[in-house]
């Protein structure tokens, strides 16, 4: 499931990494990615509210994505040592919020190489 499109995604993110490196802020990334993904015609939307319900009524409290590609892969941008169980949850919960099954979490902080994890709801 969107596989083709994942994969779109994630060499727009191997190209920032490897033209960037590590050691930047967060920030400095999802700019590098807005460049990325524009310059490959990816469709996406940045700092895109998802909001939430409770038994179908609106809940005050909404959450940012860091970017949506094709309306459909949440993509959750970090740029930290290293990724932990948190991160991949609040990607689920993303996903969750937003009803969408596929996102993408990546880590451009390690000094190696990127790291990242593709999460799939069924």
């Amino acid at each position: 499931m969107l596989e083709a499109e994942g994969y779109g995604v994630m060499g727009a993110a191997f190209e920032v990494y490897n033209s960037m490196g590590n050691g930047f802020l967060e920030e400095v990334y999802q700019q590098c990615m807005e460049i990325e993904l524009e310059g490959r015609r990816i469709p996406h939307t940045c700092q895109q509210e998802l909001k939430l319900c409770y038994k179908n009524q609106p809940l005050r409290k909404t959450y940012i994505a860091d970017m949506v590609a094709y309306d459909q892969i949440v993509i959750e941008l970090k740029a930290v040592s290293a990724l932990i169980p948190n991160h991949v949850a609040q990607l689920m919960n993303y996903l969750k919020a937003s009803h969408r099954s596929v996102g993408y979490l990546i880590n451009f902080g390690q000094p190696k190489q990127l790291e990242w994890r593709r999460i799939a709801l069924e």
